[in-house]
C-alpha cells in the first residue's frame, strides 16, 4: 500500500467522525474541576452565607419564570399531572364564570356595610353572603361533574379527587391573575 492510499485518521473511525482535536482529559482531573467553587471562595461564614442566598434567590427566580410561563417541572405538585392541566383548560375556556366575578361583589358588600352600618341591615348582609357562597358551591359543583365527565372519558384509570376545589380555587380569580398562567383563549373547545 503506498503511502498516498492509507486511510487518514477520520475515513479509519466508524461513520467517519471528525477528530475532537484535544486528549480526553483524566477523570481526576474532571473531578477537580468540578468540585471548584466557580467565583472566588468566600473569606468568611458571612460571605459564603451571603453567596448562599444569592444563589437561592437566583434558583427561585429562575422556577417563578418558569412556572409563569406554564412548564410542567416548575409546578408545585397541587398543579401537575394531565387531570390538573385539563381542569384549567376546561376552566380558562368558558365564556362566562360568575365565580370570577363574584370578588367585585363582595367589595361592594364591604362598600355597603361601611356606608348602611352593620347594626342596620345585618341579616340581609348576612343573606347575601349566604347567596354569594352557595352561587360559587353550584358553579364549582357543576364545573366539578362536567371536568370529572371529560377526565373518565379522556383519561381513564386518573384519580379526579380534589378536582372540584381546584376548579373553584381556580375559578374564582380573576383571568389574569391565574397561575399557572392561562393557555387557551375564552371559547375554545376543550
Amino acid at each position: 500500500m503506498l503511502d498516498s492510499e492509507q486511510p487518514t485518521p477520520e475515513q479509519s473511525r466508524a461513520g467517519g467522525q471528525a477528530s475532537k482535536g484535544r486528549p480526553t482529559p483524566k477523570r481526576s482531573e474532571v473531578e477537580r474541576r468540578r468540585r471548584q467553587p466557580y467565583g472566588a471562595p468566600p473569606a468568611n461564614k458571612k460571605e459564603a452565607a451571603a453567596q448562599q442566598r444569592e444563589r437561592r434567590r437566583t434558583d427561585q427566580r429562575k422556577r417563578m419564570d418558569a412556572m409563569r410561563r406554564g412548564e410542567e417541572w416548575a409546578l408545585p405538585a397541587r398543579d401537575r399531572g394531565p387531570v390538573k392541566a385539563l381542569a384549567r383548560d376546561y376552566i380558562d375556556s368558558r365564556r362566562v364564570l360568575v365565580s370570577e366575578y363574584i370578588l367585585f361583589a363582595v367589595f361592594a358588600l364591604v362598600f355597603l356595610l361601611f356606608v348602611l352600618g352593620a347594626a342596620k341591615n345585618s341579616s340581609a348582609i348576612l343573606y347575601i353572603e349566604f347567596g354569594i357562597l352557595a352561587l360559587i358551591a353550584a358553579e364549582s359543583l357543576y364545573h366539578g361533574y362536567r371536568v370529572t365527565a371529560l377526565v373518565k372519558q379522556r383519561l381513564p384509570g386518573e384519580s379526579t379527587r380534589g378536582i372540584t376545589w381546584y376548579i373553584a380555587k381556580r375559578a374564582i380569580r380573576l383571568r389574569s391573575s391565574r397561575v399557572p398562567p392561562v393557555r387557551v383563549s375564552r371559547g375554545d373547545t376543550i
